[in-house]
């Protein structure tokens, strides 16, 4: 048997409703009551200070015994008898002259002769290099053949040379030091050297290697076409240790 309800008296019809007017209406009085202030009241006194004495302090005075201050100075004294020196000695004025030349002056013509002109012969010092000389340095003991007896006496004096004054420097034995050092160095007109330079692994060994060439002896400077000039030259010394 089905049973039959009246819509409009059914209690849950309407209840979706009442919960969401219910919940708005609880947020409501939440937010107000989180929102409401309340101040608390102080009872504030307000007095007047009245001063009907005022009390002065007389300040003591304190006296101290300052000097007095020093008597002025007094007037100096001024002679009576004032000589008056005339001066008789006469300044004579130096007047400069200009030492420029104007439009107005005249100028002497000079001719100068040939024969008043000195014509100082200046040696100028030529280098040659060591492949086109024509005579080269004579060193000392290698006198007398031809230009390539020469040359290779040149050779071989400079080897024995290198190889007698050589002397490895104990620092650079410390260190390890070796490799090849070249020098450039130039036998002027007089048959000195001069002007030396090097290149090398190390100032050490270079230092070294310029000693040996600063020691060299005089020789008889190389000639150009019967004249002294200089000629440059360099030569490699191998510093190696041997085992």
């Amino acid at each position: 048997m089905q049973v039959k309800k009246n819509p409009e008296i059914e209690v849950g019809r309407n209840s979706s409703l009442y919960f969401a007017v219910g919940l708005n209406l609880m947020l409501l009085i939440t937010y107000l009551m989180f929102e409401h202030k309340t101040y608390e009241s102080d009872i504030i006194t307000r007095d007047i200070v009245q001063v009907d004495n005022f009390v002065e302090e007389d300040i003591p005075l304190v006296n101290l015994d300052v000097p007095p201050p020093p008597p002025p100075p007094p007037p100096a004294l001024v002679p009576d008898d004032i000589k008056v020196v005339e001066d008789e000695i006469e300044i004579e004025e130096t007047i400069i002259e200009s030492s420029e030349i104007g439009q107005s002056d005249a100028i002497e013509e000079y001719v100068a002769n040939v024969d008043d002109v000195d014509v100082e012969d200046v040696e100028e010092d030529i280098e040659v290099p060591f492949a086109v000389i024509e005579n080269v340095p004579v060193f000392p003991g290698c006198e007398g053949g031809n230009r390539q007896d020469q040359i290779d006496c040149f050779q071989r004096k400079m080897q024995e040379h290198v190889n007698k004054n050589f002397n490895y420097p104990e620092r650079a034995l410390e260190l390890d030091m070796q490799g090849k050092v070249y020098v450039l160095f130039v036998i002027d007109n007089t048959g000195r050297v001069s002007k030396i330079k090097s290149r090398g692994p190390d100032r050490i060994l270079e230092k070294e290697a310029e000693r040996i060439i600063s020691i060299l002896p005089k020789m008889t400077p190389g000639k150009q076409r019967g004249r002294a000039v200089s000629m440059p030259y360099s030569i490699p010394i191998h510093f190696k240790i041997r085992d």
